[in-house]
């Protein structure tokens, strides 16, 4: 190829050296005249054949040293560009996403004190008195004589749809729809959720042969449909209801009408979903007493649940004796015994004080809620996207209505942030060396979200924290085996704080807290709607101002009454069927 191996010089190829030229060179010479010599000829090519190989030796040293510039200037780029997104991701990751600064600058004040301001608060006890009289009385089974025989109306079957939590209320309200049917009720299913991504079924998470003998005084239980319904088409019999059919939270007569005819016909009646379908108020007494038998009673989680659970209390609580009614109703005999390991300690010298949060502020809530939390318009878009993936309908909605997201905050109608989460506890007197579990999925917005909550309690730890890989490693791929760890670290705690009262997970740990706590086990519940007005004016709010409010819109919660009406049984046990409440002489009314 020509010219590959000459050396470029200066722009305009003026130093270019070349056989072309050397010709033209010679050509040039001949035409002065014969007067050149041969001689004269060979010396002068020879002088510049020397001076070619010195350009080329010149030209091939500039271009080294060209490269070496070149790629020194790339690196340094390269370096440099790396250096600029390892800045921006650093100061990414240590920024903190913040609604209430100035609520927040005063609550890192207030929790960094030597000592809390709880004079008027009670952190880590139950404050009224009157909890301790309220007794579990759903261990009594309903129906006194004889167990219900094969000869009934035919089979229940449910598949229940959610997560963990809202399963465990579909079979016990399944308990209590078979019973009423006088029928047989199936294990029941699990169905498989896109969102919580869980094959686990029944057996997998809850221990099957103890809840069937201790439900067998009240409801027959089977396993399995007998063979010959095995392989029946419910749809095409017209034997399946779905939760279409019945409204929620319906009346027991509402079942009576439009399943009991199906059953006497068919034989079988399959609930497919069975999400919140049976009502509270309108249940007789010895109906709601199974609901908490089933609930409260015969379901124990698996032994290999309870066994990492009981692993998962003893670490937070650093000791290794597990011994409190509580423990005795979570583990049962599953309890692992690590008194060979190291004990932590409070300053007291008892066993650690652990407060456990349940912080309800996963992406699918989030964007479900249609509330905005302070992250402007990429919040919003990335929010927008979700629900037009995740909730397509709800998406479609949204385009022929307007949300004001100001008014759903004022109607208490928004999650709380960590932020928020973190305020409240402040505000109640625990201080920043109080130890907090948390439980509950991935928090949107990552580490910036949380910086807030962990700027005030930096004692927070959640399951992964505690327990190493791979004694997670054999639920790890299971959310509802997961979510069983979260369930017994709340119920075990010493406070128990909630964040989204409609959660099914707070409605139920504090429903198991009140049933098994013996008035010893509190729980903090804030009302998001009086929450949502106090922050509304934290302009011109003291800390002492916010602390007392708050600290009213929290006891109001603490105080002991039975369960009102249109309220769920598994939350506020206080009921006929479910708890007693013993008087001064030693009698039992309820």
């Amino acid at each position: 190829m020509e010219g590959s191996w000459v050396v470029v010089g200066p722009p305009g190829g003026e130093g270019r050296v070349g056989a072309t030229n050397i010709g033209r060179l010679r050509q040039g010479k001949s035409a002065r005249g014969a007067g050149v010599t041969s001689w004269d000829l060979r010396v002068f090519a020879g002088v510049v054949g020397f001076m070619g190989c010195l350009l080329l030796v010149a030209s091939q040293l500039m271009s080294a040293v060209h490269q070496v510039q070149f790629r020194n200037g790339a690196t340094s780029v390269n370096f440099r560009g790396l250096q600029e997104v390892k800045q921006n991701l650093v100061r990414k990751e240590q920024a903190e996403q913040i609604m209430h600064e100035r609520l927040i600058q005063m609550a890192t004040l207030a929790t960094t004190k030597n000592e809390s301001d709880s004079d008027n608060f009670a952190l880590w006890e139950e404050p009224y008195q009157q909890a301790r009289k309220w007794k579990p009385c759903a261990a009594k089974h309903s129906l006194a004589d004889e167990e219900p025989g094969e000869n009934n109306n035919g089979y229940i079957l449910i598949s229940a749809n959610g997560g963990l939590n809202q399963q465990r209320v579909a079979v016990c309200n399944a308990v209590v729809v078979a019973a009423l049917l006088n029928a047989t009720l199936v294990l029941p299913r699990f169905l498989y959720s896109s969102v919580w991504k869980d094959k686990s079924q029944f057996g997998d998470i809850y221990q099957e042969d103890y809840f069937v003998n201790y439900m067998k005084s009240d409801v027959r239980i089977v396993k399995d449909l007998p063979p010959h319904l095995q392989s029946v088409d419910f749809e095409a019999i017209g034997s399946q209801i779905t939760d279409n059919d019945i409204m929620k939270e319906a009346e027991p007569s509402e079942f009576i009408k439009s399943a009991l005819p199906i059953l006497r016909k068919n034989h079988v009646v399959h609930f497919l979903g069975f999400g919140n379908r049976l009502g509270f108020d309108s249940v007789p007494v010895h109906l709601q007493r199974l609901r908490c038998r089933c609930n409260f009673h015969a379901l124990k989680f698996a032994p290999e649940i309870q066994k990492l659970g009981s692993l998962l209390v003893q670490r937070l609580r650093g000791v290794s004796e597990m011994q409190t009614e509580m423990d005795k109703q979570l583990f049962g005999g599953n309890m692992i015994d690590t008194a060979s390991g190291e004990e932590r300690t409070d300053d007291a010298g008892g066993p650690t004080r652990y407060l456990a949060l349940h912080m309800r502020f996963e992406v699918d809530m989030v964007a479900y809620s249609l509330c905005e939390f302070g992250g402007g318009e990429e919040e919003r878009r990335e929010l927008h996207a979700f629900r037009e993936t995740h909730f397509p309908a709800l998406a479609t909605r949204l385009r022929n209505i307007t949300v004001s997201p100001e008014e759903l905050r004022s109607q208490g109608r928004c999650l709380l942030t960590p932020e928020e989460a973190g305020l409240i506890l402040s505000a109640l007197g625990y201080d920043h060396r109080t130890f907090m579990y948390v439980a509950g999925s991935q928090i949107y917005g990552g580490a910036t979200r949380r910086r807030p909550l962990t700027r005030l309690y930096p004692n927070l730890v959640t399951k992964e924290d505690i327990l190493s890989s791979d004694e997670l490693a054999p639920i790890k791929n299971f959310s509802s085996r997961l979510a069983a760890l979260d369930f017994i670290a709340c119920a075990s705690s010493d406070v128990f704080a909630v964040t989204d009262s409609g959660s099914q997970l707070s409605s139920l740990v504090s429903g198991y807290r009140v049933y098994h706590g013996r008035g010893r086990a509190p729980t903090l519940h804030p009302n998001r709607k009086r929450y949502a007005q106090i922050l509304s004016e934290e302009g011109g709010i003291e800390w002492s101002g916010f602390q007392k409010r708050v600290r009213t819109m929290v006891e109001e919660y603490k105080r002991v009454r039975a369960r009102p009406r249109g309220r769920t049984v598994y939350r506020q046990p206080r009921t006929p069927g479910c708890m007693c409440r013993a008087g001064g002489d030693g009698s039992v009314d309820f």
